[in-house]
């Protein structure tokens, strides 16, 4: 959907994803860093845009551009399935230039993403989730206090066909103190 939504944590800037991200998101984007998406790697700018209007189209979905201090687009992720009747709602579509990987990028997104759902939303529950085999973002999800949950196989349809399982995870209300405080640890200079 459409949103007027912008948040900020150190060193990020997250703003409403629109069409003219499509190409410098697209110059990030490769087959290994798009590998556990359920949709087929964008190689064009119509890709991307095709992708930017799907995420408009989502009910639920709020989708950001992240942007470095300077403005420069670094990735992109969201918000999604946010059901307010029963105070949830899911991190996702979360991808990032592979230079910024390993560096505060993420956890200052997600100390973004998470402020907006608890403190803003009063969401009870933010739940993640991967490709089971994405061991990469399950770590990262790891790291971010996020409880395991367990996997959904054969949840989910590969851009290739073939049928994959998801690793959910989740960060409670009650448990949204201990993250926080985690997060911004991992903030300090």
């Amino acid at each position: 959907m459409r949103h007027d939504l912008v948040l900020t944590a150190p060193g990020v800037l997250l703003v409403p994803l629109e069409a003219a991200h499509s190409r410098p998101l697209l110059a990030l984007i490769d087959d290994d860093l798009w590998a556990g998406m359920t949709s087929p790697v964008p190689r064009s700018v119509d890709d991307m845009d095709a992708l930017v209007r799907a995420a408009h189209d989502e009910p639920g979905r709020t989708a950001f551009a992240v942007l470095a201090d300077g403005g420069e687009v670094i990735g992109s992720t969201s918000l999604y399935d946010h059901v307010p009747a029963m105070a949830r709602v899911e991190i996702g579509f979360t991808y990032y230039a592979r230079r910024v990987w390993g560096s505060r990028v993420n956890p200052a997104c997600k100390l973004a993403l998470f402020t907006q759902a608890f403190d803003e939303w009063r969401c009870a529950r933010v739940a993640l989730r991967a490709d089971a085999t994405n061991g990469r973002s399950i770590g990262a999800m790891t790291r971010l206090g996020a409880v395991p949950e367990g996997v959904l196989r054969s949840h989910r349809v590969r851009p290739d066909g073939t049928r994959g399982d998801t690793a959910y995870f989740s960060v409670l209300a009650d448990e949204w103190p201990a993250v926080r405080a985690g997060l911004l640890a991992r903030l300090e200079p």
